[in-house]
């Protein structure tokens, strides 16, 4: 198995290399302490298997995963984290991963894990396979609900006070992008006004 480490931390890489070469079925192929510079090689070397952290500097590891999916489709994608908020978990799985791991995982079961993705599955800590269920348990009852990644991100910034301008600003998206996102929010809320669509929000767990 051919694959590549992308970690900032410089302990947490070391590590990883370390344990990752003592498997005799692994061959790393690269390890990088920024999505950019994963990025770069992967332009001229494809590992099969990607093991991402997700809060990268720059470029984040939900960015890079989508963006290194895009360009090879074929690559399976582990996300390994400290993040398991709903939010993190979802947007890394959509994008691309394949897998998530939280760090303070034992090395055996990383390994095997990293085995699992290879053969085919879609491994996951029991915390995170647990929150997964959960959200698809909620869908399946109040699908009308279901925001997008984006719509959640704006519904957060609401929540916070933040104008138009101000949310244009921080999602690097224009004010009319943010007015449609909006709009679309409160159908999917069945809200008329900002403060209902916060409260129905709340209720239904979105944030």
């Amino acid at each position: 198995m051919r694959i590549a480490i992308v970690e900032d931390d410089p302990l947490i890489r070391d590590n990883l290399r370390i344990l990752l070469t003592g498997d005799p079925e692994m061959d790393v192929t690269g390890v990088f302490d920024s999505a950019e510079a994963a990025l770069g090689s992967l332009k001229r070397t494809v590992p099969e298997v990607l093991l991402v952290d997700l809060g990268l500097p720059g470029m984040s590891g939900v960015e890079f995963i989508q963006s290194a999916k895009q360009s090879h489709p074929d690559l399976d994608i582990m996300a390994y984290t400290v993040f398991e908020d709903r939010q993190t978990i979802f947007a890394a799985i959509k994008a691309g991963a394949s897998g998530y791991m939280l760090k303070g995982t034992r090395p055996a079961e990383l390994i095997s894990a990293l085995h699992d993705l290879r053969a085919g599955g879609a491994p996951m800590s029991p915390k995170i396979a647990r929150l997964v269920i959960q959200e698809f348990q909620q869908t399946g009852i109040e699908g009308q609900y279901t925001l997008t990644f984006r719509e959640k991100e704006i519904l957060r910034g609401i929540e916070k006070g933040l104008s138009y301008k101000a949310l244009a600003g921080q999602l690097n998206i224009s004010p009319h992008t943010v007015h449609t996102h909006i709009k679309n929010i409160y159908e999917k809320l069945q809200a008329s006004n900002r403060g209902e669509a916060l409260v129905k929000a709340r209720k239904k767990g979105i944030i």
